[in-house]
């Protein structure tokens, strides 16, 4: 998720480059909506981790 933030990112910012400004604004909102939510679910994953307390299998 966190590629696609930076792909709108990438998109806005050459947008804006080129003086479409309604393109990368849109691109920008989605790409910064997309960050968060990716944010989000990082610190969500890591709490349930540490709650669960969960180690890694053993190499094999």
């Amino acid at each position: 998720m966190l590629g696609w933030a930076i792909s709108f990112l990438i998109i806005a910012i050459i947008a804006g480059v080129l003086g479409l400004g309604g393109v990368a604004l849109l691109a920008t909102d989605i790409a910064q909506l997309l960050f968060f939510v990716f944010i989000a679910l990082f610190i969500v994953s890591s709490l349930v981790h540490v709650i669960k307390g969960n180690t890694p299998p053993p190499k094999a």
